[in-house]
């Protein structure tokens, strides 16, 4: 087996639970269930042998910077003092050692004044799930009671936009629903006046397609073209938009570091509230315990876990890695096949293509194309 490449990010379950049920949530509602079988908050012990492991892994690399991603369920319902401690320990470990960029990536409904202290103190940008304006966004993102999230959400964005803490709003997360006019969407999105917005097609596979899935006519293409259009034909730029971004950089030579586009190699893991080391979230979608991998913080180092058959799996980009259909495609490079967990099918396991095939291969030839020739008219024009 050929070295991994170290991590440089992890994905922290502070907690388990969450305060919204979005009947969408690859967490709740898909197949997995090991989330009731975690403690449903990190425990300070827990979080001390975390902070110890990164810093372990960021001396044996000598990596001058690491990311941290607190997450959930609702990453807030964790408390206050816990996530304080955690923060506090990763500092201390990591001090002299490596920096560490620190977000959360929270519904935003329980931000106060209180949090916002905190994340001012420890630097910790604040990234927001949002699918839209009220309409759009409480068709899905619901409490247990019915109650929509819309109104709350947009208490917490008032907040974060204030001036003494707008420098830690990341940006905006949107689970695209093609029962939302895209444009629509993107307009209410861009009047929070985030830096970057990103859009996250639903986690589906085979066995449960994604709503309204038709190859012949590419609807999750079609909706995400639209938005592109929209931003990058604009006289200025008015946020960043990962996905378009990183295809827009695949098309023009680069190499992009992503689970969804390209084919290097992701550099990232989960570690639960229990301490036990987990892929990618998404994964969750497949079976239960699709994301497991049998390991955990408190008797196995990082490295251990990179040369983990199923971990070196998981995070191993290229064509190898693909199924036999996708290397050939001319389009591969871009789409790098889709997220992987979108490639499952029972029986054959993630030898497939993505179930977002069609999708892909329109959304990625249409950006390509488009980002080429003007490229290519601005090239002419100075030559």
């Amino acid at each position: 087996m050929r070295d991994a490449n170290p991590f440089v990010e992890w994905v922290v379950k502070v907690a388990q639970p969450c305060n919204l049920a979005c009947d969408y949530c690859y967490v709740y509602e898909m197949g997995d269930r090991s989330w009731r079988r975690k403690p449903p908050v990190m425990a300070p012990g827990t979080a001390d042998q975390l902070a110890r492991r990164i810093a372990e892994h960021a001396r044996r690399h000598d990596l001058p910077r690491v990311r941290v991603t607190l997450h959930g369920g609702e990453p807030l319902l964790a408390g206050l003092s816990r996530i304080e401690h955690l923060l506090a320990v990763l500092e201390l470990e990591l001090h002299g050692t490596a920096e560490c960029d620190i977000s959360v990536q929270s519904n935003a409904t329980l931000l106060n004044p209180l949090w916002m202290d905190l994340f001012r103190r420890h630097g910790v940008s604040v990234g927001v799930s949002l699918d839209g304006g009220r309409e759009a966004n409480d068709r899905h993102r619901r409490a247990r009671n019915g109650r929509g999230s819309h109104a709350a959400v947009q208490r917490g964005l008032e907040l974060l936009r204030r001036p003494e803490n707008k420098a830690l709003f990341a940006g905006l997360l949107c689970t695209v629903d093609l029962d939302n006019p895209p444009l629509d969407v993107f307009e209410s999105l861009l009047a929070h006046e985030p830096p970057a917005v990103n859009f996250l097609l639903p986690h589906a596979t085979w066995e449960h397609p994604p709503p309204g899935h038709d190859p012949d006519r590419t609807p999750y293409a079609n909706w995400l073209l639209t938005v592109f259009e929209r931003w990058y034909s604009a006289p200025r730029q008015e946020t960043g938009v990962r996905l378009f971004e990183d295809l827009v950089d695949l098309a023009l030579g680069g190499e992009v570091r992503s689970e969804s586009t390209g084919l290097a190699d992701t550099d990232f893991l989960v570690v639960e509230s229990d301490g036990t080391i987990e892929l990618s979230d998404s994964l969750k979608v497949t079976q239960d315990g699709g994301a497991a991998t049998g390991l955990d913080i408190f008797a196995h180092d990082f490295d251990t876990a990179a040369r983990h058959p199923a971990v070196a799996d998981a995070r191993r980009g290229g064509l190898a890695a693909l199924a036999d259909v996708c290397r050939g495609c001319e389009v591969v490079r871009l789409c790098g096949g889709g997220l992987r967990a979108h490639r499952f099918r029972p029986g054959t396991g993630f030898a497939n293509a993505s179930v977002y095939c069609a999708d892909l291969r329109v959304l990625t030839t249409r950006i390509r194309d488009r980002v080429v020739a003007d490229a290519d008219a601005l090239l002419g024009s100075v030559s």
